[in-house]
């Protein structure tokens, strides 16, 4: 840089109100706010004890007049030549501004009270004593003495506390670097080298800061949230996270999704020239939006995974979204290669890959050739080629591990039914009652949720897998013990089927057995357990490609 940054600090009172003036801007590149209450709590703590809280870098620049959002505050700040644009700092300067701001103070994790009395910062109380006395009040000295004057004059002998606390606050140095810079690719590169060191920002927010572009028109341009965002909404699956997104877009370009991303749009820095080397950054997060939009959209409906809380293993997106990028439209024999693919990494892929997930995506992505169709999957189904046939075992259930996700998927397959109206729930129910949830433990209701030992507690056969946001989940031995009087015989046996469960389990129910009650039923799930994955996965299928796609003429050629 031809100016070095210049070192000042700012009394946290002027801060504050350049703050809530608009004079202290966000770039678009940083990631979200990730506080929660207690951070913003050991904040204030360090503040009143002298604590340093770290030197903020600020980058100084002209801007225009514009509406800002920082944290709950909304702020029409007017034209600036000098705004002061943080670089590193945002998480304390937004807890500061919406903290002693009265309408921030209102939302967590910014309400933040002090207690006079035992002289610390607390949450919101849940019940408000004379002490308690909140931020924006104690931060504004002519509100401080009115408040003592009228809501805290019982606890007037705390009146010095709360001056000295005050006083503390506006007062609190905090020092700061600026960086006056008009190539933003100096200050990214800044962000990258002062977040990469101790790894304390995710690959996908450094990849989002290097790329960014410029401020203006960042709102109209994708991100990496706005096309998780953009996924979500038009496939129901789910908010992919940041990082999946991005390891999508990058093997969408390329065999290695792990790649070093600082040179990704410039041929020079590349060892291997990318697969569209003529594309931008927009072209290629676009593009990538539309690959993984074809790869849940197989995953939903060829792969019998509704939702990202059914998802396996996300680096199977990652391949699916490469292979769906250079094959937009598969023949069909290839999607039901695909779909053994999923199903055969799902509950064998940790033997093959030893465990390791970022391999699945880079063996597995770099198998796919591009313009080669039948030969991407032959290479992507030999690459599986050692796996054995496997069925996890339920006996452990829990919504964040692999097995529980894999015997989700195989009750999806059963069309679980309501045990009210009979009728089988679907993706739309599921969808909208998971949102954005990594997990489908609101849907994956306990039968017993207490009387049972820990390892009865685990069992699959404890689980009922429904959709709803209406019936009365904690009466389902009940609902289960009794047939509605609505429904007919058929139409009962049909919910109990897509339960895996039948009359004489619900017969063990009634009579109060629930040991017998789950051991039968736990066999009935892993008899339909092994049954989807046999279906699924076809192992005893030979993993050729189809008759139309081989060149017949080649073939003869090599018997003459």
């Amino acid at each position: 840089m031809e100016t070095q940054p210049s070192a000042t600090t700012y009394d946290l009172e002027d801060l504050i109100a350049n703050a809530w003036s608009g004079k202290v801007r966000v770039p678009h590149f940083q990631r979200d706010f990730r506080w929660a209450t207690q951070d913003v709590l050991r904040l204030f703590d360090s503040i009143v004890k002298g604590y340093p809280i770290g030197s903020l870098l600020l980058w100084v620049r002209k801007s225009p007049a514009q509406t800002l959002t920082l944290g709950r505050l909304a702020i029409e700040a007017p034209a600036y030549e000098d705004t002061l644009w943080v670089v590193d700092g945002q998480q304390r300067i937004t807890s500061l501004a919406n903290a002693l701001h009265p309408q921030g103070n209102m939302h967590a994790p910014f309400s933040v009270y002090y207690d006079l009395a035992e002289r610390q910062f607390i949450s919101q109380p849940t019940t408000r004593e004379p002490q308690h006395i909140p931020l924006p009040i104690l931060f504004d000295l002519e509100k401080l003495i009115g408040w003592f004057a009228d809501e805290g004059r019982t606890a007037s002998e705390h009146f010095k506390e709360a001056q000295r606390v005050a006083k503390v606050l506006r007062q609190f140095k905090v020092p700061a670097y600026l960086v006056r810079q008009d190539d933003e690719r100096v200050l990214t590169d800044i962000f990258d080298r002062m977040n990469n060191y101790g790894k304390r920002l995710s690959r996908a927010e450094i990849f989002s800061a290097l790329f960014a572009g410029p401020e203006e028109g960042s709102q109209n341009r994708l991100s990496l949230s706005r096309i998780a965002d953009r996924v979500a909404d038009r496939t129901g699956f789910g908010t992919i996270d940041t990082d999946t997104i991005l390891a999508s877009i990058l093997a969408r370009r390329g065999p290695d999704p792990a790649r070093d991303i600082r040179n990704e749009f410039d041929l020079a820095g590349r060892r291997r020239a990318p697969e569209f080397p003529s594309e931008d950054r927009d072209t290629a997060y676009a593009q990538g939006e539309e690959a993984l939009v074809r790869a849940v959209e197989f995953l939903q409906n060829h792969a019998g995974v509704p939702h990202l809380s059914l998802l396996v293993y996300r680096a199977l997106l990652v391949v699916l979204s490469r292979f769906f990028a250079h094959f937009p439209e598969p023949e069909a024999n290839t999607l039901r290669l695909l779909r053994r693919l999923y199903w055969r990494v799902a509950v064998s892929g940790p033997a093959v890959f030893k465990g390791s997930f970022t391999q699945v995506g880079r063996v597995l992505s770099a198998r796919i050739k591009k313009d080669d169709e039948r030969g991407s999957i032959m290479g992507l189904m030999e690459a599986m080629a050692e796996a054995q046939p496997t069925v996890p075992n339920p006996e452990r259930f829990k919504t964040n591990e692999a097995t529980a996700k894999v015997v989700l998927g195989a009750w999806w397959s059963l069309s679980p039914r309501s045990l009210v109206s009979g009728k089988p729930f679907d993706a739309q129910d599921l969808s909208t009652l998971l949102g954005d949830q990594t997990t489908a433990a609101t849907v994956a209701y306990r039968i017993f949720p207490r009387g049972l030992s820990p390892q009865q507690q685990l069992l699959a056969a404890n689980r009922l897998f429904l959709p709803t946001g209406s019936e009365p989940v904690d009466e389902i031995p009940l609902l289960l013990s009794q047939q509605p009087v609505d429904l007919d015989d058929e139409t009962w046996d049909a919910v109990l089927t897509s339960h895996c469960l039948d009359r004489s389990m619900t017969k063990l129910l009634a009579q109060g057995e629930r040991g017998q009650f789950l051991s039968l039923r736990q066999e009935a799930i892993a008899n339909q357990l092994r049954d989807f994955l046999d279906r699924m996965a076809e192992w005893s299928y030979e993993d050729t490609p189809a008759l139309d796609s081989l060149d017949l003429d080649e073939l003869d050629d090599l018997h003459e």
